[in-house]
């Protein structure tokens, strides 16, 4: 996997010689930019998505223990990188993924970003298990996926899902809409088991809103909020088999 990264060291030469090794020996490391201090470091920091910061201790107006304090909610992993090794303490104690010695071992380099790429393979495995809805173990509960994690719904609160290309539109009994990054298909498998029914190819509706069925060759349904959704004939029968 590609981990995206920032170099944070006050010594040029010591920048220059770690991102030469990074683009040779760890090609899934793409750097997205340099600090010199801890001001442009917090810059870039907020300005990026990171998942990895290589990080000298010592610098100037502040130290690397001062911006993972200024940073509070630390979501990427640390690699420190220093001449010292009295820090191995208090960077364990600011949970460092790894701890390399200047002048820098290519093999300690190698590990230590093989190190952070299982790290962060096993949050992504895990992140992506718990954002397929279906697996969700908590009863009547649903996980929508968002950029910054997920919103956790009751489904007993959604009305009706409503195809729209390559998102689904999820609308709830508060007259809320959520429009979510997956297709009616994707919530249609991972509400299997729910009271949910695909009553059209863009339809997919809680059967507990139903509260009115009008006859016709596939007839329609109305829901709860007064919304009336078209039922495909194909779709008529298995709509039905709920209420026999």
């Amino acid at each position: 996997m590609k981990l995206t990264s920032i170099i944070v060291e006050d010594e040029e030469t010591s920048r220059e010689i770690l991102k030469n090794y990074i683009k040779k020996y760890c090609p899934n490391v793409v750097v997205l930019g340099e600090a010199s201090n801890v001001e442009e470091a917090l810059v870039l920091i907020r300005n990026n998505d990171l998942d990895l910061v290589f990080l000298d201790v010592e610098m100037p107006y502040g130290n690397a223990f001062d911006l993972l304090d200024k940073v509070g909610d630390v979501n990427f992993e640390t690699v420190f990188v220093t001449a010292y090794n009295h820090y191995a303490i208090e960077a364990l104690n600011a949970h460092a993924s790894y701890y390399l010695m200047k002048p820098i071992s290519i093999d300690e380099l190698i590990k230590a970003v093989d190190y952070v790429t299982e790290i962060r393979t096993k949050e992504n495995a895990l992140q992506d298990e718990v954002l397929v809805p279906k697996t969700n173990s908590i009863s009547g509960k649903i996980t929508i996926p968002q950029l910054d994690g997920f919103e956790i719904l009751n489904t007993a609160d959604i009305l009706y899902c409503k195809a729209d290309d390559n998102y689904t539109e999820i609308y709830l009994n508060n007259n809320k809409k959520k429009l979510v990054s997956k297709t009616l298909k994707y919530f249609e498998e991972a509400l299997t088991g729910s009271s949910f029914a695909r009553v059209h190819k863009s339809y997919l509706v809680n059967v507990n809103e139903v509260v009115k069925y009008l006859k016709g060759k596939g007839g329609s349904v109305l829901l709860s909020n007064g919304k009336e959704i078209m039922v495909s004939a194909s779709k008529k029968a298995q709509l039905l088999s709920y209420f026999k």
